[in-house]
Formats: C-alpha cells, structure tokens, sequence
C-alpha cells in the first residue's frame, strides 16, 4: 500500500513537470520540461536500490517522446530509458532461484498490469486509421513501421538522412527488444511445463495472429527491408561526405550505427518468429493447439520462397543471417528443392527427403550427373555462394560443439567434399566464376585439411 501511494506521488510531481507547458503544446522549455521528467522518472526507479516502476501513464508519455519528437536528444534519451526501465522492471521473467536436483520446474512470473507498448484491442475505423499515434501502437503500425524502413533505404529517398527515420529504427528496435523479452521467458517455460497457454498470451503471437496484419506480406518487408539495408550500407561507407548543407549533422553521425542495430532487429526478429514456429509445430503435435490458434505458415517457408525466386536480396541475407544452426538449415532446404530426389534418399528415411543434411548434399555435388542437374535449375554462382554460406555456418556449429547436424561426417570428410563440389560445380559449369568469397571457402577448406592429415 505504502508503494502504491509513493508511486502515484512520483507520477504526480514527474507528470506535474510536462504539465507546466503542456504536454502537446508549443514552448520554448518544451524540450527541457520532457528532459527533466526523463531525468525525475530515472531518478525515482532507476537510481534507487528500492526503486519503484513508473506507472502506466509515465511510460506512456516516454514512449510517446520516442514516437514524436524531432530533436535527437529526446529520442535518444527516451530509446534508452524505456530500454533501461524494461530491464529493471520486467513484464515477463523467470524469477531467480537456486537450483537443485529435485527443483521442480521454475514458475514463470507474468506482471499482468504492466505497461505494454502495443495494443491489441479492437479499434474503431478513426482509431485504425491513426495506427503509430498515442501511446501505444497496433499491429498495422509495427508493419508500416517496417515497411518505411524498406521505403526509404530502398528507394534511397532524401529523408534517409532525417531525424524522423533514425526515430522510426529506434522505435523499432525497442518494439523488438520488447518482443523479446516477453518471448524469451515464455518459451523457455514452455519447453519446462508444455503450457501452451504461455505461447499463445504471448505479444509475439498476438502480434503475428491479428487479423487486421497481412502475416506473409509482413515477412517479406521485413527481408526486403534488412536485405536493402545491408546492402546500402555496405555500399556506401561514407555516406555522411555526401550530404547535403541542409542535414543535421548529428543525425548523420549517428545513422550508420542506428542502421546497422535496425538490421540486426529485423534479423532478431524472424529468428524469434522461427523459435516461435519450433515451439507451435511441439504445440501441435501434443495436440496443444486449438482452432482459434489458427494456421500459419512457419516464416522458414516464406523465406525460402523469397529468396528463391528474388535473387536481388539472397546475398545480403546469407551475409546478415549469420545463427549458424537457422542458416544451414535453410540453405539445405533451398537446396534440396532442386537435387533428385534419390540423391537424398536412405533406407531409413523410406524414400524421403525430410531428413537431408549438409553432408548428403555436398555427396549429390560430387556427382556429375547431380551436379549438372542441380546448376540448370539455379546458377553455378548462386550453388558456390550457398555452399560457402553453410560451410561457414557448419563450422561455427563445430566451433561452438553443437551435437545437431556436424556429428555424421568427420570435419577432414566435409572439408574435402567442399572443395570437390566446388571443382564439379567448375566442370560443369565453366561460365561459373569464382568469386572471392568462394575462394575464401577452398582456402579454408584446403588449410583445415592440411592441419589435419
């Protein structure tokens, strides 16, 4: 009760700050007056070792700083309290507890009354139509957010220099952090005590299962939008000499980090949606799942479709997509689309090709016929950048001793089938060039070989 009374006393004198000029009103403190309540909420929870949580109406009002202001300060200042408040003060976690032999499985702690930055109720058509206004967002606002980082870095639009699209990547990268900090915890949970219900409260599946969200069209902006930004900045690395007089100069500064975090977002969130699908596709086979959970497809299929058939973005997102064990793993489903079929097959599997692995694959290119077959579907460029791609990522899968898919073949084995895929792919293909990626990839191979015989 005394919190509770203490609490309400901080929002009253910290909000009695921003009340002096009017929260939405033109001032010439206006800046100042959003500051010093940043600084009076940092000051009561965060300093404190007995620190309390900010009520719902102050995180409120710092997040609308981070949605609506102009001026980089705030924004910065804002992106990194809300980050800072969500570490201190948890909506989801596991509580910390000695563990022991006979510790029965931990508890997960969900803070109902949290403050949440999205919002999931049904909203009228004027409300729908004002979807990353108000202090909170729904979940057409998270995809249109996705979609203007696509816009603009795609299009290479002036406003890639404005301060309301480095605004748009920090408001983005908190939305992911949020996501996974609710997730994280609920999927660890889940696998403990197979509560379903965990998963499906939690704002990543609500988010991706809202009806007014085209779930598939939000998967392709978000690889179109990380490719496209992987790709402008690794072409253009000095991009603040090009500028115009007219550019904040500190907004340019701090753009190539806020858009190298913004990326790595993107990338943290489809590998959450890929966790999220693991644990869904557990869900169904316990029969856990229900008709209101609805069908989707697993975000793995949707990226395969989208590489495949647009080659534009499939070297940048092997080159950003770096979770070895996800990485190879798509790059054996991409190519086993287009090996026979009785290449892959084993006795065990009984005639199907579910169970191919990286090694089975590099067997079908050491085989001519194979080999000839796989690069009239897809070029002999596009198979070497996607076997030096899963090389790469089955060696960080040795590095960290990883039990799943290095354990068949020996390193000397796959080292060696790389650089004979590698020479069949030449043979076949004599147009084939060999890029210095791939060359990287045999150098590699051929000194592992050397240090092992």
């Amino acid at each position: 009760m005394e919190k509770q009374s203490r609490g309400r006393g901080i929002e009253e004198n910290t909000m009695a700050i921003l009340d002096t000029s009017g929260f939405n009103r033109d001032s010439h403190h206006r800046n100042d007056d959003r500051l010093a309540f940043m600084e009076a909420v940092r000051s009561a929870s965060l300093v404190p070792d007995d620190g309390i949580a900010p009520t719902k109406t102050m995180f409120g009002a710092i997040f609308q700083i981070l949605k609506d202001e102009s001026t980089l300060e705030l924004v910065v200042a804002s992106y990194q309290l809300l980050n800072e408040l969500d570490k201190r003060f948890p909506r989801v976690y596991l509580p910390e507890i000695e563990m022991s032999e006979s510790s029965s499985p931990t508890e997960l702690v969900v803070v109902e009354e949290a403050w949440s930055p999205f919002s999931f109720g049904l909203d009228s058509e004027k409300e729908e139509s004002n979807k990353v206004s108000g202090r909170s967002i729904k979940p057409l606002g998270f995809h249109y957010l996705v979609q203007d980082l696509g816009e603009v870095v795609k299009e290479g639009k002036p406003e890639a220099t404005d301060i309301k699209t480095l605004r748009n990547m920090l408001l983005f990268q908190y939305l992911v952090n949020v996501l996974e900090r609710d997730a994280l915890p609920r999927i660890h949970s889940y696998k403990e005590n197979m509560n379903w219900n965990l998963i499906r409260e939690s704002l990543l599946n609500m988010l991706l299962g809202s009806r007014k969200l085209i779930y598939k069209t939000l998967i392709k902006d978000c690889l179109s939008a990380m490719c496209y930004m992987h790709h402008e900045m690794s072409q253009t690395q000095n991009l603040s000499m090009e500028l115009s007089a007219n550019c904040n100069t500190a907004v340019v500064m701090a753009l190539p980090e806020v858009k190298s975090c913004a990326c790595v977002a993107l990338k943290k969130l489809l590998l959450l949606i890929i966790e999220l699908d693991s644990v869904r596709n557990s869900a169904d086979l316990q029969g856990l799942t229900n008709r209101a959970d609805g069908v989707r497809t697993p975000v793995s299929e949707i990226i395969l479709d989208e590489i495949t058939y647009n080659s534009d973005i499939l070297s940048s997102f092997f080159q950003i997509f770096d979770e070895p064990k996800q990485k190879l793993k798509l790059i054996v489903q991409y190519l086993q689309k287009y090996i026979p079929k009785s290449s892959v097959r084993t006795r065990r599997s009984n005639g199907s090709a579910n169970d191919a692995t990286f090694e089975s694959i590099l067997k079908c290119f050491s085989n001519a016929n194979s080999t000839k077959s796989i690069i009239k579907k897809i070029s002999g460029d596009v198979a070497q950048l996607l076997l030096g791609h899963a090389f790469q990522a089955y060696l960080s899968m040795c590095d960290t001793d990883s039990e799943e898919g290095v354990k068949s073949f020996s390193l000397p084995e796959v080292c060696q089938n790389i650089i004979t895929a590698f020479t069949c792919i030449k043979r076949e293909d004599k147009g084939t060039e060999i890029s210095v990626f791939s060359k990287e990839t045999l150098f590699t191979a051929a000194t592992i070989l050397s240090l092992k015989s």
